[in-house]
């Protein structure tokens, strides 16, 4: 049975980890025999939005880990307690908490930073040659953790993509029900809710990127 590090970057798709990519992510390994461990960053997440209005809240903060926390059940880990050693398989679903927490894309673009200690652990997995499988927005960062000329997917999005591209990545067009897989580095990326319209067209794709992780393994 294959053994799976999950990082999530809080709980709300527009500050943190998109809660149905999450859970659709544990729900795909599950069904696909594998077991999981989830961790997040420990720290305070970029701001907070309100999901019913959209906007930010003024003088509100939240933990990354804490807010991850509510997703897990409570069953989560700092990501500095994670060790490729220890897994078979990395996974980050999407939402904003990866392009806020995870990196800074969501304002720096083509100019972001990776949070170091998820950047360290990631790219142990790719010197570990296991495999990596990211959702939605969270393949921006495939050229930061397999270097230049990874190959994802964030579906067909122009800009994003072009930022992939100058980043250093290569970006593949990608339907919604489907995974794109680069097998010299064990990279497996999926649209997700770049394209998704409905909870089952989402977990098309992300049931096929797990499928594809596991296989790698």
């Amino acid at each position: 049975m294959a053994n799976v590090a999950v990082v999530l970057a809080g709980c709300g798709v527009y500050d943190g980890a998109e809660i149905n990519e999450a859970v659709l992510t544990l729900l795909s390994l599950e069904q696909q025999g594998a077991s999981y461990q989830c961790f997040a960053p420990d720290k305070e997440q970029m701001h907070v939005i309100n999901h019913l209005t959209g906007e930010p809240v003024p003088g509100e903060s939240r933990n990354v880990l804490v807010e991850a926390a509510r997703i897990a059940r409570g069953n989560i880990k700092p990501v500095t307690e994670a060790s490729a050693a220890d897994f078979d398989a990395l996974l980050v679903p999407g939402g904003f908490g990866a392009a806020k927490n995870l990196s800074n894309f969501a304002v720096a673009g083509a100019d972001m930073e990776v949070d170091p200690d998820f950047l360290a652990l990631a790219r142990g997995f790719h010197a570990a040659s296991k495999p990596i499988g990211l959702i939605c927005i969270a393949p921006v960062m495939s050229a930061a953790i397999c270097g230049e000329g990874a190959a994802c997917t964030i579906g067909n999005d122009a800009d994003t993509a072009a930022a992939i591209t100058a980043m250093g990545a290569r970006h593949l067009e990608c339907p919604v029900s489907e995974a794109r897989v680069d097998e010299a580095n064990k990279l497996v990326t999926t649209p997700a809710y770049m394209l998704a319209g409905s909870v089952s067209e989402a977990y098309s794709g992300i049931s096929d990127c797990v499928r594809e992780v596991l296989a790698l393994a």
